[in-house]
């Protein structure tokens, strides 16, 4: 018989090895995606053409948002991952295809309607925005819907793939997603001579063409491993109510973030011109550390904890604890290098043609809010899976709420006093925004630690394994600080592998020292 701590130890090993095949897909995914930020910052800066952009890809983002990865992978893996584990693969493939039926209809019914109802979003959202602008906004956002309803799809061949247990293939697919839209932009402007507008519209149509690629590559793979697939609509299927009734609370909760989104959208777009274009820019480098380290942790622990929910809790609590250490140890570092040299890593990506240096100092201080709450952000993102592993999907959502309302809250309050704040014309008012959404990561952070030791007990990093981090970071940031004043001044790019690589290995040196690694051992 296997013991708690034989499962944890077996268990964990499988976890890191999953893990790494997300954080392995999503690197090289997130490498090519600042390749695609780069370009569009040459093209576009921070522009009005830049803002319209950044608001039509997040319009359309709601049916992304609401049928998504997140929320597939909440309500779909836990019952499909028993189905597998329990040898009842025809039982799964008919759950399978009838998720895929009912997102195929649902999906393509909403990229609908926001075709139609295009113009009215925009001109209710934006309504300060020139007509010009507006225009260009509301074309771009017909364009992305069917985009988004195409990834809906996408992540549910994701959803089904991660059930069993292959990561890689579905994290790397939006490779092809970010290349179509640089060979959109770099062929037409070479080889088409398109001006500005007309370039961001071929930038829009590259969008749609990649999101299909992405799709494209994940359809033999999810056909290889569910060989059983039965494409349906019916809710008579076994295991298709429960999914619904789970699917809910997440869809619910998850409406309330887009809605928070438009919201950061609508409040921007309140500021001077270019601050939609900096919020975008600045969440660019924020989800990275967060999508390489919190999200792959989550997505490739919740399979693995949805099949061990009928274990004891310590069993349960040693494995999230585990999970947390892992973020804590990456995340700690990302929020303060982001704090601290956050200028040298936006001026290495984006200051180029149209980004100049005002551009990369207004984006740093968007950053360096965001970067407050990351760790507390990227580590939500496991305790949420532990709490979908045990099939209460409504916790995550009620906190969501309350979270949302404090962001949106305190952004508020924050974004017109620093909007008198900046840079020649470029104003602070966007980093308001993003202090708000840190203070709701961490306000959530401890609701879902509170709440989820009530159900499995004591669980977490540990406060001397934080402390450890905390200075080994202090030392890291320290140390790049230093490169950076007494080296001469060097090109942007030369500059960051100066300071940024000698920090990290200070990092990695120092957190050895005093004792800590990434080891997957459950300890406190």
């Amino acid at each position: 018989m296997l013991t708690p701590s034989k499962v944890v130890g077996q268990g964990s090993s499988r976890g890191v090895g999953a893990a790494t095949s997300v954080g392995a897909g999503i690197f090289l995914s997130r490498l090519v995606g600042f390749i695609r930020d780069r370009v569009f910052a040459h093209y576009f800066g921070i522009s009005d053409l830049a803002d319209a952009w950044r608001a039509a890809l997040r319009l359309p983002n709601v049916i992304q948002n609401l049928l998504g990865e997140g929320t597939l992978s909440a309500s779909l893996i836990p019952i499909y991952a028993e189905y597998l584990e329990a040898g009842e693969e025809e039982k799964a493939g008919r759950l399978a295809g009838a998720a895929l039926g009912i997102l195929v209809v649902v999906g393509g019914g909403l990229a609908l309607l926001g075709i139609l109802v295009a113009p009215v979003l925009v001109g209710v959202l934006f309504s300060r925005w020139s007509p010009d602008k507006q225009a260009i906004t509301t074309t771009l956002v017909r364009i992305l819907f069917p985009m988004t309803g195409v990834l809906v799809i996408s992540a549910w061949a994701l959803t089904i793939l991660n059930s069993h247990r292959r990561f890689f293939i579905s994290y790397v697919a939006p490779v092809l997603w970010n290349v179509s839209m640089i060979a959109a932009m770099v062929g037409s402007y070479v080889y088409l001579n398109l001006e500005e507008r007309d370039l961001v519209v071929a930038l829009g149509w590259g969008a749609l063409a990649g999101g299909i690629l992405q799709l494209a590559l994940q359809v033999p793979f999810v056909f290889k491993y569910q060989s059983g697939l039965r494409i349906s609509v019916g809710r008579h299927v076994e295991g298709v109510k429960e999914a619904i009734q789970n699917f809910i609370p997440v869809v619910a909760a998850r409406g309330v973030v887009n809605l928070s989104g438009w919201l950061d959208l609508f409040l921007a777009a309140l500021l001077v011109d270019g601050a939609v274009a900096v919020l975008g820019y600045a969440q660019t480098f924020y989800m990275l550390p967060i999508s390489l380290f919190g999200m792959s942790i989550a997505a490739s622990e919740l399979p693995e904890l949805s099949r061990m929910r009928e274990e004891e809790h310590q069993v349960l609590a040693s494995r999230v604890s585990t999970a947390l250490r892992r973020v804590s140890f990456f995340l700690i570092p990302s929020a303060a290098l982001y704090l601290v040299l956050g200028d040298v890593v936006v001026a290495a990506v984006f200051q180029t043609g149209a980004f100049g240096s005002v551009e990369t100092l207004v984006t740093w201080s968007v950053l360096g809010a965001y970067a407050i709450g990351l760790p507390a952000s990227a580590s939500s993102r496991v305790l949420s899976s532990a709490f979908y592993a045990l099939r209460d999907t409504k916790t995550p959502a009620k906190i969501a709420y309350i979270r949302i309302a404090v962001s949106v809250a305190i952004g508020l309050l924050l974004m017109i006093p620093l909007d008198r704040l900046g840079f020649t014309q470029l104003r602070l008012g966007a980093a308001g925004l993003a202090l708000g959404a840190s203070a709701g990561a961490w306000l959530e952070y401890v609701l879902l630690r509170r709440l989820l030791s009530v159900m499995i007990g004591a669980h977490g990093p540990g406060f001397t394994m934080i402390l450890r981090v905390m200075l080994a970071a202090t030392l890291a940031v320290g140390s790049g600080v230093l490169l950076q004043w007494i080296l001469p001044v060097a090109h942007p790019i030369v500059l960051a592998v100066e300071t940024l690589l000698p920090a990290g290995l200070v990092y990695l040196a120092a957190a050895a020292l005093l004792g800590e690694d990434i080891s997957v051992r459950a300890r406190r």
